[in-house]
């Protein structure tokens, strides 16, 4: 059944918790976001979900950072989140080996280096764009980087309540 805006406003709160999950996999700003129901449209939604992402702790971002893939892993299956980061990650689709090598290189660097996955806003992206960008964020001191990872959260967050109330899911 498609989530409407009306649906998500309708639902328990638990079911509407595991519906925004799909969008950020922090529990606690899930439940935030669900509290300040009801959403008289998605402007509404999309301001509440960011107030709340931006009032998160670092162990919350860090939840939601922990479901997210890598850059270039493939996700298998055939539910809703697994769908969105295959269409997020085309831009991987035509990548060469080489720059498929790169960025798994980089990935593990970036790992290292900043304790959780490298996360990129992905959607019309390119696999070199997005290699450019990993490359040239190694280069961030910590803090300069987890206020770039928020940033890049919040857009995924905000396409994804779009998808989410799309009638296609997509």
């Amino acid at each position: 059944m498609a989530v409407t805006l009306e649906r998500l406003n309708a639902l328990p709160a638990s079911e509407a918790e595991a519906e925004l999950l799909t969008c950020c996999a922090s529990g606690v700003w899930a439940a935030a976001v669900a509290a300040d129901r009801p959403y008289d449209d998605l402007a509404g939604l999309r301001a509440a979900a960011a107030r709340h992402l931006a009032a998160l702790d670092w162990t919350e971002i860090d939840k939601a950072l922990a479901a997210h893939p890598r850059i270039g892993d493939r996700v298998g299956g055939g539910d809703r989140e697994a769908r969105w980061s295959r269409g997020e990650q085309s831009g991987m689709d035509a990548a060469a080996d080489a720059t498929r090598q790169a960025l798994y290189e980089g990935n593990v660097a970036y790992e290292e280096r900043f304790g959780h996955v490298f996360l990129i806003c992905a959607t019309g992206l390119s696999a070199d764009r997005m290699l450019a960008s990993l490359r040239e964020r190694l280069t961030h001191d910590p803090d300069t980087e987890r206020a770039v990872v928020r940033t890049e959260l919040a857009k995924i967050v905000e396409i994804r309540l779009s998808k989410l109330l799309s009638e296609e899911n997509a």
